[in-house]
């Protein structure tokens, strides 16, 4: 369900990606400048849709495939209530339902997904709680031909880089030079940064970015989405901006409601959507998704 106040989506989501266009020089340690310039002379306009990947519920936003290299964006992480009948059988205390908020691109024919999922925590004492309670940071990369493999990785299980239900965070997602993205996440008092390589992304070839909130559901890829009860409620997204390469310099635009492509998986009424004219032109949104439908 969609609601439109007018004022003035464990699985991780893959999908068709970018080419390559040519090759440019590195820009690392380049400065980012900001515009709100509404559409650059040639850009590139989003598909009016594209199809769901089965497997989760999700919400996706997503870029044209044009000069982007990069996504940042403040959200406030979302309430969660688990459907406490959907319990893993191999692991008792964890159920079949993982939220995920999260970022990413892809180049090339590689896709990334980066940002934090609901994981199990260390104690004081180092030891590994049996349950998931808090948002960790991820980095997850489909291979890039014979050169580099599919790979995912967790940031280390301490104090911190957990968040939590209601805490606000600023993630970015950058090519700081060919076949690095650097990830950054900041809020509440805590900061997790990691330089992810990832062989298809390079200045002067086109790509896409993308961020997403969603239901993943274990073991389940590929396949309808399963029936649940799980909430994951009031989740804001204050705005978002897409990084372009421009004239041999990075800029960071907003991600308006006319640069990206908006998807609800499976189908909509999965979703309450709240928004506003002087939030959609800032990339924002909130977010709330249930499996049992509004």
């Amino acid at each position: 369900m969609y609601k439109y106040i007018i004022t003035g989506i464990g699985i991780l989501v893959l999908a068709g990606c970018a080419s390559l266009k040519k090759d440019a020089k590195p820009l690392e340690n380049r400065g980012i400048t900001s515009s709100d310039v509404r559409f650059f002379k040639g850009e590139i306009r989003p598909e009016q849709s594209k199809a769901c990947f089965e497997g989760a519920y999700y919400r996706k936003l997503v870029s044209s495939e044009d000069n982007w290299v990069g996504i940042e964006g403040k959200v406030l992480l979302p309430q969660i209530e688990f459907d406490k009948t959907r319990i893993n059988p191999k692991k008792s205390k964890q159920y079949l339902d993982n939220p995920s908020v999260y970022l990413g691109g892809c180049m090339d024919g590689q896709e990334t997904d980066i940002g934090l999922s609901w994981e199990v925590i260390k104690d004081e004492r180092g030891v590994v709680s049996e349950e998931r309670k808090a948002f960790r940071p991820f980095m997850r990369r489909t291979g890039h031909g014979t050169e580099q493999a599919a790979v995912f990785v967790n940031a280390p299980a301490i104090k911190d880089y957990y968040w939590y239900p209601g805490e606000e965070v600023h993630m970015s997602v950058v090519l700081i030079r060919d076949g690095l993205l650097r990830f950054v996440i900041e809020g509440a008092g805590k900061k997790f940064e990691y330089d992810f390589e990832c062989a298809g992304y390079a200045f002067g070839r086109k790509g896409e970015f993308k961020r997403v909130n969603a239901i993943d559901q274990m073991s389940n890829e590929g396949k309808p989405a399963q029936a649940t009860t799980t909430k994951v409620k009031g989740s804001r997204w204050f705005y978002t901006n897409l990084i372009r390469h421009e004239k041999g310099v990075l800029v960071a635009v907003p991600f308006h409601e006319e640069r990206y492509t908006e998807m609800a998986c499976p189908k909509a009424e999965y979703f309450d959507i709240v928004s506003a004219k002087d939030w959609t032109a800032k990339g924002g949104e909130e977010i709330s998704i249930s499996g049992a439908a509004y």
